[in-house]
């Protein structure tokens, strides 16, 4: 009896396990190669292996029948059977917002694109956070709260309409564009030089930070504005084990997806696009998340591209939650502002961040780190190797402590990076970023090769680049940075000047070739400058290296 009461049991338990499917799609046998720091395997959904088609719920193809219905009544019926797969065939489906459940997976075969409706009024404002901060905007047309096991599959194609959402400036359109929106109807401003989706988005945008209205309280001033309001495309927030594996997800009202406060979260084998001219048109918003693989995905988008972040200012520190056990492997990135950036909104923390064989191509910037005084928040812990970039039109690696919401090109257009001698007091408003290490890069055109960046009252600390090919226009600017390390620099720089240092502290430079044979190769200025060592190379730098005289004596070895 007791050999047939086991038998049973294993039975049972294994019919039990036979209703249930790990969404487990191909993944990289290296994923968990070569990681710096302690991390356990990324947990992946458990569906369970019920399915539904969407036409069973009245769906109507076509792209001119609303079918939030048939989604809603499809995830219900699911959600009743403990949860399961919900198939979406091949076709167009028009939608309104579709509202996760729990132990879900949305799989859009091959050929279906489901497409968000343009009217905004089936999008209600609700109390959300948007670029760090928590406010109300429009509920996204993909939204989920507090859930467990969320997987989207297939290789559909998510739009979100964008179009009629976004701003567009006239100077990012070609003549042909912009006449297509002028003539489409909504406002322009008043130097006619940016378009508006309604006279309702043009009164938000006034008075407006970013894109985050300060001075409105309640629901119903934020109502009086609801245009302005544009979602991001994919909204999950403060939930365990969601997957992306597979689909394109598009033309976005804001951001494209934003995971927030997600426990092991896993981005494959997506393509995330957005017109290039799209405002905040962020591709991956990874902020306050923990555990987390971003692999074989590619990015073409409008704004910075693979983004980790951590909440904005007092929001952020009160929330308290940082983004950390983060692997970003084998992607590419196109058009973006930046190829990875961390923050500006970080204030909650960025730590053990692993970033490897990653290709940009045109990304503004590459490697992008900012932040402002204000944020706070502490970012160590970084790794980064084997990037390839090309066409970088501004700067290649940067570090912008300065950051006052422009993209660099913009910054760079009104006169470049701010510089600022005045030290403030450290306190809790104080970013700091700090134990960074980046190797293996080739930069194969760029303006700037790297730009070190950080405050007088809090350097950036322990950076150090190793094995890297640069062509670029300019060399490196470093400036207020303490224990900046750079070794096995390889340089083709068409400025004079291949190093311009400001207030650097315990600086090595070691095994450094550049093309330029000017007198002033290097240039030292500023009078904290400390410890600065340019005796490793086989070049001798005494003679290619100016020293202004307010530099201490003896700050500089060579």
């Amino acid at each position: 009896m007791k050999t047939n009461r086991n038998t049973l049991l294993c039975v049972a338990l294994a019919s039990f396990a036979l209703s249930f499917n790990t969404v487990s799609a191909q993944k990289s046998a290296d994923t968990y190669k070569n990681i710096e720091f302690k991390m356990a395997e990324v947990k992946e959904p458990v569906i369970p292996q019920n399915s539904v088609n969407l036409k069973d719920f009245g769906a109507v193809n076509g792209g001119y029948v609303l079918n939030t219905k048939a989604f809603a009544d499809a995830i219900d019926a699911l959600s009743k059977k403990g949860g399961g797969k919900l198939i979406i065939p091949p076709g167009i489906w028009l939608t309104g917002p579709i509202i996760l459940k729990s132990n879900i997976e949305l799989h859009a075969q091959t050929g279906a694109l489901i497409k968000f409706s343009t009217d905004k009024t089936l999008y209600p404002i609700i109390e959300t956070s948007f670029e760090g901060l928590n406010t109300w905007r429009c509920i996204s047309p993909i939204y989920g709260k507090n859930l467990e096991n969320i997987a989207f599959t297939g290789n559909g194609v998510w739009d979100g309409s964008g179009e009629a959402w976004r701003q567009v400036k006239k100077s990012k359109l070609t003549e042909e564009q912009w006449k297509k929106f002028v003539d489409s109807g909504g406002v322009l401003n008043e130097k006619k030089d940016s378009w508006y989706p309604s006279e309702q988005y043009l009164k938000g945008a006034k008075g407006a930070d970013q894109n985050v209205r300060h001075d409105l309280k309640t629901k119903e001033d934020f109502e009086a504005i609801h245009d302005f309001l544009r979602p991001v495309l994919v909204s999950i927030q403060n939930s365990k084990r969601v997957l992306f594996d597979g689909p394109v997800f598009q033309n976005s009202p804001a951001w494209n997806i934003h995971p927030l406060m997600i426990e092991d979260l896993i981005v494959r084998n997506i393509t995330v696009r957005n017109p290039w001219f799209s405002q905040n048109g962020d591709g991956l918003d990874v902020e306050s998340c923990k555990n987390v693989v971003i692999e074989n995905s590619s990015f073409d988008v409008g704004d910075d591209a693979i983004c980790i972040k951590s909440g904005k200012d007092k929001d952020g520190r009160d929330r308290g939650v940082a983004c950390e056990n983060i692997i970003v492997k084998n992607n590419i990135v196109y058009h973006g502002h930046g190829g990875v950036t961390v923050g500006s909104e970080m204030s909650g923390g960025v730590k053990n961040l692993h970033v490897s064989n990653c290709t940009f191509m045109g990304t503004d910037v590459g490697l992008r780190f900012k932040s402002t005084r204000g944020r706070g928040g502490v970012v160590e812990n970084i790794f980064i190797s084997d990037i390839f970039m090309t066409d970088i039109p501004s700067q290649a690696i940067s570090f912008d402590l300065y950051y006052g919401g422009k993209s660099i090109a913009e910054t760079l257009a009104e006169g470049g990076n701010t510089v600022s001698t005045k030290a403030i007091p450290v306190n809790e408003e104080t970013p700091q970023f700090k134990n960074i290490v980046i190797k293996n890069i080739t930069i194969e055109g760029a303006q700037q090769a790297v730009f070190l960046q950080g405050l007088p009252e809090m350097n950036l600390e322990n950076i150090e680049i190793t094995n890297l090919i640069a062509k670029a226009q300019k060399g490196f600017s470093i400036i207020d940075a303490n224990g900046i390390k750079i070794s096995n620099a390889k340089l083709d720089i068409e400025a004079k000047n291949a190093f311009e240092i400001y207030n650097a502290q315990n600086l090595s430079l070691k095994n450094i070739e550049f093309n330029s044979g000017s007198s002033s190769a290097i240039t030292i200025n500023g009078e904290a400058s400390k410890n600065i060592d340019l005796s490793g190379s086989s070049v001798n730098f005494s003679k290619t290296t100016i020293i202004d005289k307010n530099v201490p004596k003896k700050a500089v070895k060579f």
